[in-house]
């Protein structure tokens, strides 16, 4: 058993606890809340922090061990070694204070094993397994024969990040696919994108049908659908077909957001990935640099709007990278909250987008994790510092002295 007490107690969803403690038994929490009620615990390992608040969930990550936005380079590099650097981003998300990963396309399938059997120490991972692509679509690499995109998918256990599919019954088959893997949702490519170099990022791309047929396999699976979208056509008809999820959002208006509300669909902007852009324009393809400035500011405004009308959101980052002074790496996770502030939520706001809304993003595959509350799981961090005073306490992994996952600490590494 293990106690935590803390200056302020930050459950992820309701109001802040001053003077708080959180008390672990096993992989669940069995308190959280006032230190004059809490119970005794003889024997407990004890802890005392500034802040103890739920882990991190980054809703929108991609475990790729690429060390470039050029996504046309992911083939060219041996899965192995693409792997072993996600070892390295595994505890880049833990000393970041990311504790649980909704992974939308990548190694995540088989990342997740390893962090089960305990072999790597890492976020509990809910991986899509492949992102599913139109041909020609925002997750066809455009630069190779299409004959070679269409082989690689086929190289299960070799990487197979990307699937081609097109019409409703290969929509279903490539679902199949996942399904099959143990994917624990399904990410599809709604509209084109920025990092694709020919599509465009308003364009829709998969029919209603197609998506129809995608969300209804998932959903015989208890598995719910993820779609990326920037323009207002296929979010309007990933919201029509069922999806559970929008990714970026960059052309969301009022309309779509009535949508949003109505379906009770949930937002995952990742702003991070736009500013990582913007702030490193040479390290781009020169496509994708032209098309991520296009989409800034409007992003930016899409993000906003949806704060302002009450579209439930919640923290993703679009991190895919590996290494210290890399763009876009892992381990910079927590810039995420400073930008949905930015976009007009409140500091609480935000770590409740971190923190409690994570998991809702997985539908029926929901883990009871993102709140410190009595039947949680132990998925917890501590800071030495209020981040409702500064929420760039979070974005910092050195201001994050102590992190748990399942219970068992490993920050500070053994």
């Amino acid at each position: 058993m293990q106690r935590i007490a803390a200056d302020l107690l930050i459950p992820g969803r309701g109001r802040p606890v001053p003077d708080g403690v959180v008390v672990l038994d096993g992989g669940r929490i069995s308190y959280a809340g006032p230190a004059a009620e809490a119970p005794d615990t003889p024997g407990a390992v004890t802890c005392q922090a500034a802040t103890v608040m739920p882990g991190l969930w980054d809703c929108h990550g991609h475990f790729l061990g690429a060390r470039t936005l050029d996504l046309g380079r992911l083939p060219l590099e041996p899965v192995a070694l693409r792997a072993a650097r996600c070892a390295r981003d595994l505890r880049a998300a833990l000393d970041a204070g990311v504790t649980s990963v909704r992974e939308v396309g990548g190694l995540g399938i088989y990342l997740a094993r390893a962090v089960a059997e305990g072999v790597l120490d890492g976020p509990a991972i809910y991986p899509a397994g492949a992102i599913l692509s139109t041909t020609g679509g925002h997750g066809d690499l455009h630069a190779f024969p299409l004959s070679w995109i269409e082989q690689l998918a086929r190289l299960d256990g070799h990487g197979a990040e990307l699937r081609l599919a097109d019409g409703p019954d290969e929509c279903m088959r490539a679902v199949r696919e996942q399904l099959r893997r143990n994917a624990k949702l399904i990410k599809v490519c709604a509209s084109g994108g920025v990092l694709s170099e020919v599509d465009h990022p308003v364009h829709q791309q998969f029919t209603l049908g197609e998506l129809r047929a995608m969300v209804e396999v998932a959903g015989l699976a208890e598995r719910v659908v993820a779609a990326h979208c920037h323009g207002k056509p296929g979010i309007m008809a990933a919201l029509e077909a069922g999806v559970r999820t929008i990714e970026h959002g960059t052309y969301l208006d009022d309309e779509c957001c009535a949508a949003m509300r109505e379906t009770g669909a949930i937002l995952v902007p990742t702003r991070t990935i736009v500013e990582q852009m913007l702030a490193h324009l040479d390290a781009v393809p020169d496509y994708a640099a032209a098309k991520g400035v296009a989409i800034a500011e409007v992003h930016a405004q899409a993000m906003a709007r949806a704060v302002e009308q009450g579209v439930t959101v919640a923290m993703g980052t679009d991190i895919a990278l590996t290494g210290p002074g890399v763009p876009n790496s892992w381990g910079q996770n927590g810039n995420e909250l400073i930008h949905l502030v930015a976009s007009g939520m409140t500091p609480l706001q935000a770590i409740e987008a971190g923190t409690a809304t994570g998991p809702l993003t997985l539908g029926p595959q929901a883990p009871r994790s993102g709140r410190l509350e009595a039947g949680y799981d132990a998925d917890v961090i501590t800071l030495d510092a209020d981040p409702l005073a500064d929420i760039a306490v979070l974005a910092d992994p050195a201001r994050v002295t102590g992190v748990w996952t399942g219970g068992r600490r490993v920050k500070p590494a053994a």
